[in-house]
């Protein structure tokens, strides 16, 4: 059984940086194709990085944000730099997908972590 824990999150204030991590158990990361997502209150999760065969970000996180694998510690990361207000929200790890779905669309993914809160302020 796929478990993801996130840590990291944290009240900043913009322009400034976070790195999100997710420690995995129950599989090797480098097997995995996986994701992060956030959620803001009274919105839909959207997709903000994935890394499988290669990375996609969302318009919003590029030249921003980095995803990358540790692979002997089984964890994935989100290093987030120059932060904006909009980046607040709840950031989730996600792991293995339906292949034939869109990456940044949650339904498309089968195992999640609990999140960890991100808030930026002006």
């Amino acid at each position: 059984q796929v478990q993801l824990v996130e840590s990291g999150g944290g009240s900043v204030q913009a322009g400034g940086s976070l790195l999100l991590s997710c420690v995995v158990s129950g599989f090797y990361v480098r097997r995995l194709a996986m994701a992060w997502f956030r959620q803001a209150p009274g919105e839909e999760r959207e997709g903000v990085a994935m890394i499988q065969f290669s990375m996609q970000f969302a318009d919003s996180a590029k030249g921003r944000f980095r995803i990358y694998k540790d692979n002997i510690n089984d964890t994935l990361y989100l290093q987030m730099d120059n932060l904006k207000v909009e980046d607040t929200g709840m950031y989730y790890c996600a792991a293995v997908r339906n292949n034939a779905a869109s990456w940044n669309v949650s339904a498309g993914w089968f195992h999640w972590g609990q999140g960890t809160q991100v808030t930026v302020s002006s």
